[in-house]
């Protein structure tokens, strides 16, 4: 069996972004900081690895990326999207993502048929929110 999910690169507050997808979506979060891997200097208290397995059998990862090498550049990195037939489920995260975000494209019926929102959540991370219509519709009722 072969897994896809994103992983998030945070400049940080990978432990502040992670656990508000807690929040988000439920699960089981686990940490891992640079300093339990034996880092003592000023990123020992950053997060090196972290994974959120949530109910619905979806998993984020994130981490901090502490090297002004590396910088990470939000927003245009990732789009995470979660799509399903489960409309009040997906409601409820969409209600949770735009606290404190910036709504691009309201969570509304689109031309396809479909509820469709995309929302840049408060730590720049894009999300595509699509709650799947009734194919075929339902005629006369």
């Amino acid at each position: 069996m072969t897994t896809l999910n994103p992983y998030i690169s945070f400049t940080n507050n990978a432990r502040e972004a992670m656990d508000f997808y807690k929040e988000v979506f439920g699960g089981e979060l686990n940490a891992m900081t640079f300093g339990q891997m034996g880092e003592t200097g000023e990123i020992k208290d950053l997060i090196m690895h972290s994974m959120l397995t949530t109910p619905s059998g979806f998993t984020l990862m994130g981490a901090d990326s502490p090297s002004p090498e590396h910088p990470v550049t939000y927003g245009d990195n990732i789009q995470i999207s979660l799509s399903g037939t489960e409309a009040d489920e997906l409601r409820g995260y969409w209600e949770k993502l735009v606290e404190g975000g910036e709504i691009e494209v309201p969570l509304e019926k689109q031309m396809w048929g479909d509820e469709f929102g995309m929302v840049k959540d408060r730590f720049g991370v894009k999300w595509l929110v699509n709650i799947t219509g009734q194919q075929g519709g339902q005629q006369g009722a």
